[in-house]
């Protein structure tokens, strides 16, 4: 049975949701009735869409509490409130932490934990005064519970963002509900090209993993329409990752003579 969700009435913004998982959780929104904002540095031509109904567009870098504040009030201006607010924007090149300049290591922790700091005050100051209060949904990663190498700032980062989560759920509640979606492997539609190697590759990292395939963004937005709804869920870190990553030394030990 594949729940079902009523979000008429209600609007979402959804940070850097105008690709990826967060064009997924925006048209996932859609769907279930949401208005819906997407938010990003730059407004891409193609936003998401469901049900013949689209997002609009909001620019906005929420690394800049200034335009942070001046996007939340153009949300709320537009459809009279703010009801779910899914921090998605993220992420980070590949650079080994020796090598990686301290600009770099700056400017993604800036991303991954300072901003959705930034967008979740300026929500607060919105939901606390409703009725309904609000939901803010923190899009995590399995790089902040487990080694990085690579991406070490991300993964330091993220788990920054479940802790933080964690705090502002203590801090908020019951008003406002804060809780974590820790996304694992993500195959956001490149067919494997860049972060896992291309499609030969794609397909062995499929098999290290027990649900037998990586997340997809509709899997994430799933999860956000079960957080942004459910009203005694507060500080939750609800890990979609089909089962996690088989360990190195399991793979050793199957293939050893």
């Amino acid at each position: 049975m594949t729940a079902t969700y009523d979000y008429q009435g209600r609007t979402v913004l959804v940070t850097g949701g105008t690709k990826g998982i967060g064009a997924g959780i925006a048209a996932r929104f859609l769907a279930a009735g949401a208005d819906v904002v997407v938010c990003a540095r730059k407004d891409p031509g193609g936003l998401p869409s469901a049900g013949g109904r689209g997002a609009s567009f909001a620019a906005a870098d929420v690394r800049d509490p200034d335009q942070v504040a001046v996007l939340i009030d153009a949300v709320v201006q537009r459809h009279g409130r703010l009801d779910v607010v899914v921090n998605n924007a993220g992420g980070s090149p590949y650079a080994m932490a020796a090598d990686a300049s301290p600009r770099l290591h700056t400017r993604v922790i800036e991303l991954n934990l300072i901003a959705p700091l930034h967008v979740a005050q300026a929500a607060y100051r919105v939901m606390r005064g409703q009725r309904d209060g609000g939901a803010i949904v923190m899009i995590g990663s399995v790089s902040g519970v487990r080694p990085s190498p690579g991406t070490a700032a991300y993964g330091a980062a993220k788990a920054g963002l479940h802790h933080l989560a964690a705090c502002l759920a203590a801090e908020w509640a019951p008003a406002v509900r804060v809780n974590t979606v820790v996304v694992g492997l993500a195959d956001t539609g490149d067919g494997g090209q860049g972060h896992y190697g291309g499609v030969d590759t794609l397909a062995q990292v499929n098999a290290t993993i027990p649900a037998g395939r990586m997340a997809v963004p509709d899997d994430v937005a799933r999860a956000c329409l079960f957080l942004g709804s459910e009203p005694y869920v507060h500080g939750a870190c609800l890990e979609v990752h089909g089962g996690g990553e088989q360990p190195a030394w399991s793979h050793i030990v199957q293939t050893s003579p």
